[in-house]
């Protein structure tokens, strides 16, 4: 008889320190010889080149990624002027000579705010963008020929921290699919001597900041200790902006079921308003989104997440298997 699937020692959400030249995919890996269990996902990647903030989902919290897909990013960044790159960043090869030019600060945030808002941009040719069912990459690395369409991004905030030689520092945050490795190359096309990005950490991804991020060699010292538990914000604490509601176990048979269920005002508790220091001024980029729910069970197990179909009736639009 086939074994059964081998139960994850804790479900929910790890921040990581993503280290430098590593893909997300590594990391993830990492993490699954670390926890013993494959079953652990990411919330959205980030290059070899970058580090920082990567929010890993183990369990049933891998369900939730799509709740998360919106989130606002931010990032602090150095462009460096004076040549362009096939990848856009400094892991790729330079497209020309080196024209090392010395920045001017007030010329450089001018060029900056006109990123500022709702923009088009044409994704790096090394890029997970799916062309006829292939990564975009994949085509690129066997030079062959990559054609991506322009893609509508916000950009809340592209704001200069100082200039140094031919080098530029930025904080940057915007809307989910911005790439800055493609703001560094169209930044670098409008000063006239071309550009790349050549550091970059991301610091949030909505309530998910750096300060609360583990390093990779912290957290397996600390699951060969027993203290992985530390490290995993578990699913009772996730989507704390979204509002709340504990049910009856009557209630609770027929949310399992998929089924609509009604509930008072005075049984929904508010989310959280406020983000964490250093978070995203928003949570969420893109279009308006339905008011969700979460729904605990008596037990205070997160089962569900609904919408309002009509004034104080809900359909579950996630149901989560019952712990065993």
């Amino acid at each position: 008889m086939p074994r059964p699937p081998k139960q994850p020692p804790f479900d929910g959400l790890i921040v990581v320190n993503k280290p430098s030249g590593k893909t997300s995919h590594d990391v993830v890996e990492y993490v699954r010889r670390i926890v013993g269990f494959r079953g652990i996902g990411h919330l959205g990647t980030l290059d070899p080149l970058a580090t920082g903030v990567l929010v890993l989902a183990l369990g049933r919290a891998t369900r939730l990624a799509r709740f998360y897909s919106g989130r606002r990013k931010r990032y602090s960044c150095a462009m460096r002027f004076g040549f362009e790159t096939d990848t856009y960043d400094a892991d790729g090869e330079a497209l020309g000579p080196d024209s090392a030019p010395t920045l001017k600060a007030e010329e450089i945030e001018a060029h900056a705010l006109q990123f500022v808002g709702k923009i088009q941009q044409v994704p790096p040719a090394y890029s997970a963008k799916k062309i006829g069912g292939r990564s975009a990459h994949q085509l690129a690395r066997k030079n062959k020929p990559v054609n991506l369409e322009p893609a509508d991004v916000e950009v809340f905030e592209f704001k200069l921290k100082g200039v140094e030689g031919s080098t530029a520092r930025f904080d940057v945050e915007c809307g989910a699919g911005t790439y800055i490795r493609s703001l560094a190359l169209d930044l670098g096309r409008m000063h006239g001597a071309g550009a790349h990005l050549s550091e970059i950490t991301r610091t949030a991804v909505g309530e998910f900041t750096i300060d609360q991020a583990v390093t990779l060699q912290d957290l397996d010292r600390d699951a060969k200790a027993g203290k992985l538990q530390g490290h995993v914000l578990r699913l009772e604490n996730v989507l704390p902006d979204l509002p709340s509601a504990t049910v009856l176990p009557i209630i609770e048979r027929r949310i399992r079921h998929g089924a609509k269920f009604n509930l008072s005002l005075a049984q929904i508790q508010p989310g959280r308003s406020t983000a964490p220091q250093g978070a995203t001024s928003e949570l969420d980029s893109g279009e308006w989104k339905p008011a969700r729910l979460r729904v605990f069970s008596q037990q205070g197990q997160l089962i569900a997440i609904a919408e309002p179909v009509v004034p104080r009736t809900y359909q579950p639009i996630l149901v989560l298997e019952a712990i065993p």
